[in-house]
């Protein structure tokens, strides 16, 4: 029996489903239960023939004592979480200086009016230079150069002369995104802002850049999620995070199991971070499908 549908007081509203309609749901169903078995079965396969294509390989024995010996991943966890903690601060840290530093450069490079051009030149280059030099060669360069300047009051500290190289590599990034977005807001967006009594920089601060951080919060926290897995090249100035851990427990018997270990935890931090961004990506598609969002 077909029961009707309700109003909120409680009275019959009179509508009934035809047949087609609920033929209709009835398929969509049955295809939907359909497709989530052909997907699961199809994951099995693919699992099942993987796990034998690699342990029947001639070095697997070797290859699982080597890489994923339990014994070594018990020993290497509690050490390679102690020096999670450091990565987790420089994320924190490097994370907020490169949206401030981004930003400033992203406005410099908009700047409009023939004055401002050895600022707009500056950003460019800077933004050039530091896209195009390998972070590895970046932090090689501070990391190992600036304490041999032997600068007064300059620190040595290689967490902190690693942190910087990150900021100066993942700021020029930023910037490039928050330039993006600040371009694709529409130009009559700032001029209403003018014509309403707005100066240059109220509008932008106001009416533009809103708007503009809103569009590029997806490529924000994509680059968020680079910078997490990239605070472990800091291990190559000495600093004793998560991957020198790993680093120094497979040094001693050379069992690379701990690299493993370390993999796998910046994996699980990776993970939620990228879901997140994802879904903040598909709710700003919706509400953007829905005239919710200019």
């Amino acid at each position: 029996m077909v029961k009707t549908r309700t109003t909120q007081e409680g009275a019959d509203d009179g509508y009934v489903p035809s047949p087609r309609r609920i033929e209709r749901e009835r398929f969509k169903r049955v295809r939907a239960r359909r497709t989530t078995a052909v997907a699961a079965l199809s994951t099995l396969v693919t699992g099942a023939v993987l796990f034998l294509v690699i342990t029947r390989s001639p070095g697997w024995p070797r290859t699982r004592e080597t890489f994923f010996s339990l014994e070594y991943a018990r020993m290497a966890l509690p050490k390679v979480l102690d020096g999670l903690l450091l990565n987790l601060r420089l994320l924190v840290v490097c994370g907020a200086a490169v949206l401030v530093l981004g930003l400033l450069l992203a406005v410099a490079r908009t700047l409009r009016g023939p004055v401002f051009f050895p600022l707009r030149a500056l950003a460019a280059a800077y933004t050039d230079f530091f896209r195009g030099l390998p972070l590895i060669i970046c932090l090689l360069m501070v990391v190992f150069g600036v304490p041999a300047l032997r600068l007064q009051g300059v620190t040595t500290d290689p967490v902190l002369l690693g942190g910087s190289a990150l900021v100066l590599t993942y700021s020029a990034y930023v910037a490039e995104v928050f330039r993006a977005g600040i371009e694709s807001v529409h130009p009559s967006q700032r001029a209403a802002a003018r014509s309403l009594g707005l100066s240059g920089g109220q509008a932008l601060r106001f009416v533009v850049l809103p708007q503009a951080v809103r569009r590029v919060v997806p490529p924000l926290l994509n680059d968020l999620v680079s910078l997490q897995k990239d605070t472990g090249l800091v291990s190559i100035a000495g600093a004793v995070d998560a991957v020198y851990a790993a680093q120094i427990i497979a040094g001693k018997d050379f069992n690379f199991t701990p690299y493993v270990v370390a993999g796998l935890v910046f994996v699980a931090l990776t993970i939620p971070m990228t879901r997140c961004t994802d879904w903040i990506t598909a709710r700003m598609d919706r509400r953007r499908a829905q005239g919710g969002l200019v």
